[in-house]
């Protein structure tokens, strides 16, 4: 079984914002595969699927970001799911707004939900997907930022970000990590990327 987790935080005040990305991908995926995220198990908003004889579970942790790690815990544990079959995906303010990073494995960086998710599972042998949100612009700080909701502007900009972690996805689900990462990781490439 596969768990794909978004991070963000939980309640309407926070419902469309970039911090929320996340959840913006796990519900956009939700509503493609006609499931429903609605069951309360693990500390989280979940809906399961049966694709190409795989479970995949999606989850969406219903404690703040910062505590992320201890939902995705409980849902490693719970359905006794490898790490290699978790799919983290989150907000990255280093990544154009549109843009999508895969990685196999590594550290949190500066991004605290991931830092609790590491913190919790222990380990950063999983598969993660940032979603850029970004840039910050000059002068607004960067707490502000992240917590606002995107502009009527920037959505079809959100939308294509969106649509290529769903084509990601799926690589990753067929077992095809590079791939995702060879296709999706060169586009607008920048320095944080």
């Amino acid at each position: 079984m596969w768990a794909v987790v978004g991070l963000g935080n939980p309640g309407r005040r926070y419902s469309g914002t970039r911090h929320n990305a996340g959840f913006l991908f796990v519900r956009s995926m939700a509503k493609t595969w006609k499931i429903r995220l609605k069951k309360r198990r693990f500390s989280s908003k979940i809906g399961e699927v049966e694709r190409k004889s795989e479970k995949i579970m999606l989850a969406l942790p219903q404690n703040y970001m910062n505590n992320s790690g201890v939902a995705v815990k409980q849902i490693l544990a719970g359905r006794n799911i490898r790490p290699e079959k978790l799919i983290v995906v989150y907000d990255d303010l280093d990544i154009p707004l549109g843009e999508i990073r895969i990685r196999k494995a590594g550290g949190a960086g500066t991004h605290k939900g991931m830092g609790s998710v590491v913190r919790e599972i222990e380990t950063t042998e999983f598969p993660r997907m940032r979603l850029g949100i970004g840039p910050l612009p000059p002068g607004e700080d960067a707490v502000d930022y992240v917590l606002s909701a995107f502009e009527k502007r920037e959505i079809p900009l959100l939308v294509d970000g969106l649509k290529k972690a769903q084509e990601a996805l799926e690589l990753i689900l067929a077992g095809s990590v590079e791939e995702a990462m060879n296709t999706f990781n060169q586009r607008g490439k920048t320095a944080a990327g």
